[in-house]
Order: C-alpha cells, then structure tokens, then sequence
C-alpha cells in the first residue's frame, strides 16, 4: 500500500492514500486540500510546507513510524509501521512521486465511463432534452477520446481550443456543429469537473455565418404535397399550415387539438416552451376522419389487451390508467407495436422521425424542385406567406414560438423585393 505524490498543476500536488480514516484525517488536516472526484484522489498545495505537515500528521497518528536511517533513493521516502501487536497487519507506506504517465493522471475505461455517467445525470437533472443529452454525450465521447491519455481535471483551454480546432479545419464542420461542441464542454467544466472557465475570453467561437432559409413558393407547397398520401400528407399538410417543426407535429396527442378554437397546443416544444397555434379550418375534416381511423385501431389494442402510450414526465406514476385513455393517445401513431422484451408489454410509439423526412424528400424530388426542401421547409414557408399576406411579425412570432423577435426577423427578406426588383443594365441592351 502506497501514498503516491505526483504534479497535478502548477500549483497543485496528487496525492493517492490508502482508504483509511487516519489518512483521511491526514490529508483534511492541510490547509487547501480537495477532492478529485475524477481520479479519486486529493489534492494540496505544491509547496514544501504542505508535504511536510502531510507526513508529520502521518506520523503523529502512529499509524507509522520513520524507519532506521538508511540512503534512500531521493525520490521515495518510506513510512514503516511502529512496532506493536498489529504490526503484523500494517504495511509499510511509501511517499513517491508519480512519473509522467502514471496511470493516476491517464484516463482509465472506467474513469470515462464515471465521467459521462455524471456527466448525463447532470444533464437530465437540468431537464436538458434528450436530443441534447444524446448530442452533448457525443462531444464528450469525442473529447475524452481525444484526450485519453489525461485525466479530465487536467484538460482546460487550450486542450478545449485545439479539439475545436480540429474540428473546424481538420473537419470542416459548420459554426453551429462546432459552437455545439463548445457548449457541451463548457457544460462538462462547469457542473461536472467543478473548473468554470470564467469568462471563456481564450476559447475559440465559431462565428455563425447569417443564412437566409429555404421558402418554397405556394404552387411548390402544393406540388409536394400532390406527391404525398395518407397520414404523411396530413402531417405535411399540418406543419405548413401550423408551422410546426417535425417533431412538434409527431408528438402531438389527441388532448392537443381544440377544434371549437380552432388551435394546437404544441408541449414542451423547442426550449421546453409551450405555445398555442392555429388549426387550419381546411384540416378539421381531414384530421376528424384520420382520427376515427386511429381510435378504431386504438380501441382493437385495448381489446387485445395493450393500447398503452408513454406519457410525459411522472403523469404516468400519478395517473397509471391513463397511459390507455383515448385523450393521450398520439395523433400519428407508428404502424406496428412496439415491444418490451424485458417487460412482456406492447404499446405504440408515434410514427418515426425518419419516415417522414424519406417521404418529404422522395416528394420533392418527384415534383421536381431544385431547392433543398426538408420537413422544416415548411415551417419556413408558413412564416413567409404570412408576412406576404400582410400580417405583422409579432403575430407570425408568437405562432413560432420565437423567444425573440430578432429570430423572425429572418423571414423579412419577403418584404422588400431585393434584386428582383431591380431592372439589370444587361435588359436594356439592344
């Protein structure tokens, strides 16, 4: 059993004790000593006074005694255990400095493992989106690979620099991909490793380049939208009509739709914010009959003993009934049950976010259009043919669900007519 001392940083010494609680009151007795979580180690001031009062607390606990004088190697000072009757079972404890390295300074499977362990609880106890987990998750993989060869606690600004370095020139990322890598780590130092960066004045931002969306014109929203059927084309219909982004649109439940008021409570939508939007008067028919189709398939469920949806937060430890009633049932729900294995239960999912994106995509390029037409397209054309219709921007921003109105202000390119509207030199040559 050893007590290995070693660099740490510039101002800091390692030190790994053996679980004892003499060591323990040991090494609580210097001034300045904290916890590495990470490697499971403490840490004290890099100065002579704190390793001597370290092994002076050592040795005033008897728990060791300093051996008979012999040369010893400079490096390594040995603390023999004081003779008595538990002699037998006491080690001898050894003070060595840990070489460049050591395994107490690189990062272990295990360490990585316990690292995005803490590092996702963290998140999901801020209530961070699964999306974003899954996203920031991604980045700390990176990172840690990166840097596998170091522990965490050593990394700061300038390993944070180069990682996103590499990814903007060595990768050719975009500023959105990079910014987000950025923040994840940010995250990491801030409520993980407990080293804020402070004002984060060294650390490298991509500068977000100004895009104008994507619009599809009128005749093109009914273009694809010719190309579309059943199910797919109510909710392309609905995201054009609504607004909705992609994921707001499949995760609607029966409970969302008012149709005496002709609005759509979106839940928990970008941001975790609620909004109310419109419910287009030319989707009531449609989405009454799709509705009648899916509360029969709902009710069949029910009959073979299933019918269950997940439910949002603790509503379903609260409410345990009401996984099965009509009202939480989604609006788009996924052809086939899924299945738990472990659990022996089934229950519908609402339709994959892949199945549409594939429908969308095959449809635009069979009405022929050229643009990069997504599922979001939509929700961009929606704000544009509003402003056109003449309505004000803090009207369209409110159906957004923009916190700001500076977002919107991006669909403002429709209302002067920008180079159209000017008459080229080249028209008027003979």
């Amino acid at each position: 059993m050893e007590v290995a001392i070693s660099g740490f940083s510039p101002s800091r010494l390692q030190i790994a004790l053996p679980h004892h609680l003499g060591c323990l009151a040991a090494i609580q007795g210097i001034p300045g000593s904290l916890w590495n979580d990470i490697d499971e180690t403490w840490l004290i001031p890099d100065t002579r006074a704190c390793v001597e009062r370290l092994l002076e607390i050592l040795y005033a606990s008897e728990l060791f005694s300093l051996p008979d004088p012999a040369p010893e190697p400079a490096a390594t000072q040995v603390l023999s255990p004081t003779p008595g009757p538990e002699a037998a079972v006491r080690p001898a404890l050894a003070v060595t400095p840990g070489p460049p390295g050591s395994p107490l300074l690189s990062l272990s499977p295990a360490k990585a493992k316990d690292v995005t362990r803490r590092f996702t609880e963290a998140l999901e106890a801020r209530h961070y989106s699964p999306r974003t987990v899954a996203s920031y998750t991604h980045w700390l993989g990176r990172f840690l690979e990166a840097h596998r060869d170091r522990s965490p606690a050593l990394l700061g600004e300038a390993e944070v620099n180069a990682f996103l370095t590499q990814l903007a020139v060595g990768e050719n990322v975009s500023a959105s991909t990079q910014n987000q890598a950025l923040a994840a780590l940010l995250f990491l130092f801030r409520f993980v490793l407990g080293s804020p960066f402070g004002e984060v004045k060294d650390v490298v931002r991509a500068k977000k380049p100004k895009r104008l969306p994507v619009v599809l014109s009128r005749e093109e929203v009914s273009a694809v939208l010719g190309h579309l059927q059943g199910d797919r084309w109510l909710a392309a219909r609905l995201m054009y009509g609504s607004g909705l982004r992609l994921m707001e649109c499949l995760e609607l439940r029966v409970c969302d739709l008012d149709f005496a008021a002709s609005e759509i409570l979106v839940r928990n939508g970008k941001g975790a914010k609620d909004r109310r939007t419109m419910l287009p008067q030319s989707l009531k028919a449609p989405l009454k009959a799709h509705l009648a189709r899916v509360r029969a398939i709902h009710a069949k469920d029910l009959a073979e003993g299933w019918g269950q949806v997940p439910l949002p937060g603790a509503l379903g430890a609260k409410y345990p009934k009401a996984a099965a009633d009509w009202c939480w049932q989604w609006v788009f729900p996924q052809e086939g049950r899924w299945k738990d294995v472990s659990q022996g239960i089934q229950g519908r999912y609402h339709m994959d976010e892949s199945i549409m994106q594939r429908a969308v995509h095959e449809a635009v390029l069979r009405a022929g259009i050229t643009k990069r037409a997504s599922c979001h397209t939509f929700r961009h054309s929606f704000a544009t043919h509003l402003l056109e219709g003449g309505y004000d921007i803090r009207t369209v921003q409110e159906l957004l669900g923009h916190s700001d109105v500076k977002t919107t202000m991006v669909y403002t390119h429709v209302l002067n007519r920008g180079p159209s509207g000017v008459r080229s030199p080249a028209d008027s040559l003979f």
